[in-house]
């Protein structure tokens, strides 16, 4: 069992990408964590930011009543803040915020607002520190997952296909592309803490096709390699068949009946991994409390489908699944990008 108490590399850890962050003596600080953040992020985000000389000071938020009918998990849209606007306020007036949330600000009502103030945000996945450790920043990691970006925007169209079975049809006419590598230094901007990903949030109407979760692909909401084939039929951005006469389909049926909401059926975005140090494998060695699952969104050359909010496609919903896929081949217009789970080209 992996203890939770400050180690002298962590802080170590922390303060490296932070100084990424571009983090400077003299820097303004918000250290924001809510009651059931984990206390070991907090406690290291401080130390870090001491050691590299910033002005901290901690915003502590109340952890929301649970809405849903469900548990809430993988969105990176924190409803802590609660639109409380002394909390926005505070935020976006400083030079960096390390944002300890349960859910993270990435799709936050507040995050537009933060921005304009001109902070960095850097959203620290609420991992135990020994994966944020193996997954620290790569400075060589940022103009691939630029290249990346830009081949997305350049693009009309993303076809993915797999031996599994899966044959998806994506128009990226009108669609938002962007990714991160773990850090950002530039005022105004949020990434996140494990890095690496190019994705895309397709406008309505855009996703058609069959997506087949094949033994050994992963349920990031449940926290769960599949151990038997899932397939999604999608039509016009929507799950409309679940197959499989087995417990993981049984899960996802389930999961998503229960939110009685057609949204989240939904594509939320579209994309690959592209992180060397992320691994596949890794949910095999931490207990479910230990792992948030941020890292295998980000594995190198995972097809990466979530479903739920998206907000280009004028879509709002709090249910939503991460599916990392393995073994699939990615083509942008007529170009290849990832071949049977592999990034080839500028990107590998």
């Amino acid at each position: 069992m992996l203890q939770e108490r400050i180690e002298a590399r962590w802080v170590d850890c922390f303060a490296e990408t932070f100084a990424l962050c571009g983090v400077k003596v003299g820097d303004t600080a918000a250290i924001l964590s809510e009651t059931q953040s984990r206390p070991v992020n907090v406690q290291l985000a401080e130390l870090a930011l001491a050691r590299l000389g910033a002005r901290a000071f901690h915003l502590v938020l109340q952890s929301p009543r649970l809405a849903a009918p469900v548990p809430v998990r993988s969105t990176g849209a924190s409803d802590a803040i609660g639109q409380l606007a002394p909390v926005v306020q505070a935020l976006a007036a400083c030079s960096f915020v390390a944002d300890l949330t349960v859910e993270g600000l990435l799709h936050a009502a507040e995050l537009p607002d933060i921005l304009k103030g001109g902070a960095r945000v850097l959203m620290v996945s609420n991992e135990h520190p020994e994966i944020l450790e193996r997954c620290v920043p790569d400075l060589a990691l940022e103009p691939k997952v630029k290249a990346g970006i830009k081949l997305l925007r350049n693009a009309k169209t993303m076809r993915v296909t797999s031996q599994a079975g899966t044959d998806l049809r994506i128009s990226l006419v009108g669609a938002q592309a962007g990714g991160g590598w773990g850090y950002t230094a530039r005022p105004g901007t949020i990434s996140h803490w494990p890095g690496g990903l190019c994705l895309a949030f397709p406008a309505q109407g855009s996703v058609n096709g069959r997506l087949v979760l094949d033994q050994g692909d992963v349920n990031l909401t449940f926290k769960r390699y599949l151990e038997k084939p899932v397939v999604l039929t999608i039509e016009n951005d929507f799950v409309t068949d679940i197959a499989g006469q087995h417990v993981d389909a049984e899960l996802m049926r389930s999961y998503w009946a229960a939110w009685g909401d057609r949204e989240a059926y939904a594509v939320s975005h579209v994309g690959w991994g592209m992180n060397p140090k992320a691994r596949w494998d890794a949910m095999a060695f931490y207990d479910k409390k230990d792992f948030n699952g941020t890292e295998l969104r980000a594995f190198a050359g995972n097809f990466l489908y979530s479903t739920g909010a998206n907000e280009v496609a004028g879509r709002h919903t709090l249910g939503h699944f991460d599916l990392p896929l393995r073994s699939c081949t990615v083509m942008l217009d007529e170009m290849l990008v990832v071949d049977a789970g592999r990034l080839v080209g500028e990107l590998a």
